[in-house]
């Protein structure tokens, strides 16, 4: 049971419904944790609209499906079910299974960063770290593990909130 119901986008006011608005204009969708965070548009903007905006910083320099990959193993390892059960499907959508999947060495060292991001970020081992300088810059080494700390944020967020993890069916979809 969440702690803190989500809110009613038919009752929001003024400005959270222009939130909801401008977010699904830029093509995402609602789902129970921005419904949560949507309490205040502030809170909603800096985790949400701020973690898009890097992830697809993310994406332009390691690729849609390696930024896909590290964000599903820091929810993964941070056993955060909200976050692993939506990378879950997206990658099932796309026919992978994270498994099974052979990965590139690129990708397997953004998993192997992103897990030890959330095991234990105060000692991420330096032999690791080698691993990331010898493959990205500084500046892709920044946003990667910023992009991981919003992740977790994300994590952290929906399990002390206990937000539910089932998606989020619009008033207007259930009548349907």
């Amino acid at each position: 049971m969440p702690r803190i119901e989500k809110i009613d986008p038919q009752q929001a006011s003024p400005a959270v419904k222009k939130a909801i608005e401008d977010h699904l204009a830029d093509g995402y969708r609602l789902t129970n944790e921005k419904l949560t965070l949507l309490h205040n548009v502030t809170a909603f903007d800096a985790l949400e609209a701020t973690s898009y905006r890097l992830d697809r910083e993310l994406q332009r320099l390691v690729g849609q499906q390696a930024a896909d990959f590290f964000e599903y193993a820091i929810s993964l390892e941070n056993d955060c079910v909200v976050c692993s059960t939506y990378f879950a499907n997206l990658l099932k959508k796309r026919g992978i299974s994270f498994e099974e999947f052979a990965f590139s060495d690129k990708e397997q060292l953004l998993i192997d960063y992103g897990r030890a991001m959330a095991r234990n970020p105060k000692h991420i081992d330096d032999e690791l770290f080698d691993r990331m300088k010898a493959m990205f810059t500084d500046e892709e080494i920044i946003v990667i593990t910023t992009m991981g700390l919003f992740m977790l944020a994300n994590n952290y967020f929906n399990d002390i909130m206990d937000v539910d993890p089932a998606p989020y069916v619009s008033p207007a979809a259930e009548q349907a």
